[in-house]
């Protein structure tokens, strides 16, 4: 598969770069470019201020004739954004930086504007110097002098500063260990005497509850969660059941009802019949005998009886 850019050209073994033919440009020809204004300007025929870094697509040539230490200087043209007016400026490489040309002025440059003027003053010095030898000395003796009172000035600024800031680290350093050490001490005796306090105190409710345990003896209470075992109830003397008895009697009365049935029942009285009496003298000592049983079956179901009425009665 083929590359889809090819970066590498065909060149015949016959190929002579020589034989190509010289375009003949002009030496003052332009070229388009892309780049952000050097320093802040502003257009003398609106008043638009152009800020620093905005980007325009300017035209480049080179300036004829001028050049620096064998360096070509460069000229470009932009538009004002505002009125379109042609801007132009160029490089300045003795200063490494652009200077304004035509079109615009440029703003915030006192920093150049000093730089200049102390460039200026050192020149005509420098001339001043070359033709008047006495002038040489006169600016040596004004130097020197210059020299003595900014030492004599740095001298005493040193000593201002040594007075009024005489600092003795190392005892700073022991101030601040030994005021350090003294609040751990009053920390810990504080800690102390609240520990005196407390077990004072403690002490003195001990005390207390001692006291009051002497003169009112503890009295014992039975404890509500024990219970009794239901076999306790078998191995009980007749003494407690007995008292228990006669308290259930006296509450709800007693279980036995004969007394009080027996005035319930009424018995039928039958008239004797004198000629039987004889006959019925010998029967009746077996039937006095055989009607026991019977009698007792009949006491027993009334009794049964009385102590159901009883128990509705309570119920």
């Amino acid at each position: 598969m083929s590359e889809r850019k090819v970066l590498n050209k065909y060149y015949p073994p016959d190929f002579d770069p020589a034989k190509i033919p010289k375009l003949r440009l002009p030496k003052d020809r332009q070229y388009v470019v892309r780049l952000m204004a050097p320093f802040n300007m502003r257009c003398r025929t609106c008043g638009e201020y152009i800020y620093k870094g905005k980007k325009f697509n300017a035209r480049k040539e080179t300036v004829q004739n001028e050049s620096y230490l064998g360096l070509p200087i460069f000229r470009f043209y932009i538009k004002c954004p505002r009125c379109l007016a042609e801007i132009t400026f160029k490089t300045d490489p003795q200063n490494m930086d652009y200077a304004m040309e035509h079109g615009a002025t440029r703003n915030f440059q006192a920093q150049k504007l000093l730089e200049e003027e102390e460039k200026r003053m050192q020149k005509e010095r420098e001339e001043e110097e070359l033709n008047n030898p006495m002038k040489v000395l006169e600016n040596r003796i004004k130097d020197s002098k210059l020299e003595m009172e900014v030492l004599e000035n740095l001298q005493e600024l040193k000593e201002l500063n040594q007075r009024q800031a005489n600092v003795d680290f190392e005892a700073m350093l022991k101030q601040h260990k030994e005021v350090e050490e003294a609040q751990k001490r009053k920390e810990q005796e504080e800690d102390e005497q609240e520990m005196k306090a407390m077990l004072e105190q403690s002490q003195s409710r001990r005390l207390l509850v001692d006291s009051d345990s002497d003169d009112e003896p503890t009295k014992h209470c039975p404890n509500p969660t024990t219970q009794t075992k239901p076999r306790d109830i078998l191995q009980e003397d007749t003494h407690s059941r007995r008292l228990r008895m006669e308290s259930w009697e006296c509450s709800l009365g007693k279980l036995s009802t004969r007394a009080q049935l027996a005035g319930l029942v009424a018995r039928r009285k039958e008239k004797a019949d004198p000629a039987l009496d004889k006959g019925m003298e010998t029967r009746g000592t077996t039937a006095t005998t055989s009607s026991l049983p019977a009698a007792a079956a009949a006491t027993s179901s009334l009794g049964l009886l009385g102590a159901y009425w009883d128990s509705e009665d309570s119920d």
